[in-house]
């Protein structure tokens, strides 16, 4: 048997500028025109993304917002939509599951499947992609690219080669080295800037030069060297969604201006909570470290962490992160957020029944356990169907709504 029919078929899901592509989508008279998705000029903030006629301008994502005014200054610039933009992942997610439920979700607009074993269904994984491409312009209105590999560094180099609304292939580990082997190490999947410049300083600026200073690489770089040979020799055995156990997730919230009322950032908490425990339960995860981080004027930065009984709930998560904010500084704060880490998909036993935040703003007020539960359930059904934050509580549509201001 040719060895080549072994080899897996792996896709890798990029939407073309997706906050940016899903506002043109809803106001026509933002098409052709630069837009830039972050905060507004004249505040704090950065670029979240922006569409293809903002980046001939050289605006880029995570770019000062300040900086993206100076080279477009005629650009539209628009606060981000979370709820809208989570309604319309959840709905390009649908479509990827209709092909294969190996998928692995890299953010709301990003993922990888595994239809190795869908070319069955569907004749060919070329069949899956072009469908796939068909019904996201078709039902959605928006475009993406696509990449078609073996692995999923493969994928993932394949869907960048046509961007925007582009579709490539590196069907074989020989074709990969034949497209990277000419480029810059930063080709190659976990060198980023700091990597690519301890490379430098040993004689590896090319992919190539990475097959010619093998020994060097490894004895400068240890196991991480050894890893770039082999991805730069096309070989990759990671499986898609093999990655839950021991990632992370997390939320963050830059304020516009210093906050200090203690009321106000547990609220904005809850909110954040309310967002994680619905990340995680999409994925049947649970936590068992929770980490709070707190930026200070002048930029200054503390993670405080606690590890518990693993859980799901939002409530869990959000009294955790309570507690953690209640023992540091009592001074203005510029950002909080939330990160979920040791993930898994299985619960360790506990002692104590996981709730998620529900309807009451005092959990005390449910006295049957049971029924709580049951809430739960039918919460968490309402949130898939129309956004995780449905239902809020007093305190959380006054967060929102300053946020908002």
């Amino acid at each position: 048997m040719n060895q080549q029919t072994n080899l897996r078929k792996i896709l890798h899901i990029d939407m073309d500028a997706f906050y940016a592509a899903v506002e043109m989508r809803d106001n026509p008279k933002l098409k052709g025109k630069p837009v830039i998705i972050g905060a507004l000029p004249g505040t704090r903030g950065v670029v979240a993304t922006c569409n293809y006629q903002a980046r001939k301008f050289g605006v880029s994502s995570a770019m000062p917002i300040a900086q993206a005014y100076k080279l477009c200054p005629h650009a539209h610039f628009l606060r981000p939509n979370m709820k809208k933009y989570q309604t319309v992942s959840a709905q390009i997610h649908q479509i990827w599951k209709t092909y294969t439920d190996i998928v692995e979700y890299i953010s709301l607009d990003e993922g990888f499947l595994d239809v190795t074993t869908a070319v069955t269904l569907f004749q060919s994984a070329q069949n899956i992609a072009r469908l796939i491409k068909e019904r996201t312009w078709q039902e959605i209105g928006l475009t993406c690219s696509i990449g078609l590999g073996y692995s999923m560094s493969a994928a993932k180099l394949a869907s960048e080669e046509k961007k925007p609304n582009g579709y490539f292939e590196i069907p074989t580990p020989k074709a990969m080295r034949q497209l990277i082997t000419p480029r810059s190490v930063r080709t190659i999947y976990t060198v980023g800037p700091k990597t690519a410049a301890r490379l430098a300083r040993i004689g590896v600026k090319t992919v190539a030069d990475i097959f010619k200073h093998e020994d060097r690489i490894i004895n400068v770089m240890g196991n991480h060297g050894m890893q770039i040979i082999n991805f730069a020799k096309g070989i990759d055995e990671r499986l898609v969604g093999a990655r839950n156990r021991g990632q992370s997730i997390g939320v963050e919230q830059t304020f516009q201006t210093d906050i200090t009322d203690l009321d106000y950032l547990k609220a904005v908490l809850r909110l954040i909570a309310r967002k994680l425990s619905y990340d995680i339960k999409a994925k049947k995860l649970y936590t068992r470290t929770i980490t709070l981080k707190i930026t200070y004027p002048g930029m200054r930065t503390i993670t405080r962490s606690k590890t518990i009984t693993a859980t799901n709930q939002a409530l869990d998560i959000y009294n955790i992160a309570g507690d953690l904010l209640d023992k540091t500084e009592k001074v203005p704060i510029r950002l909080i957020g939330l990160t979920l880490s040791n993930l898994s998909k299985t619960k360790l036993p506990s002692k104590q029944q996981s709730r998620q935040l529900s309807l009451f703003d005092d959990v005390s007020e449910a006295k049957n356990s049971q029924h709580l539960d049951k809430l739960n359930d039918i919460l968490f059904e309402l949130q898939q169907e129309h956004g995780h934050d449905i239902l809020k509580s007093a305190s959380e549509l006054a967060a929102e709504a300053k946020l908002k201001s």
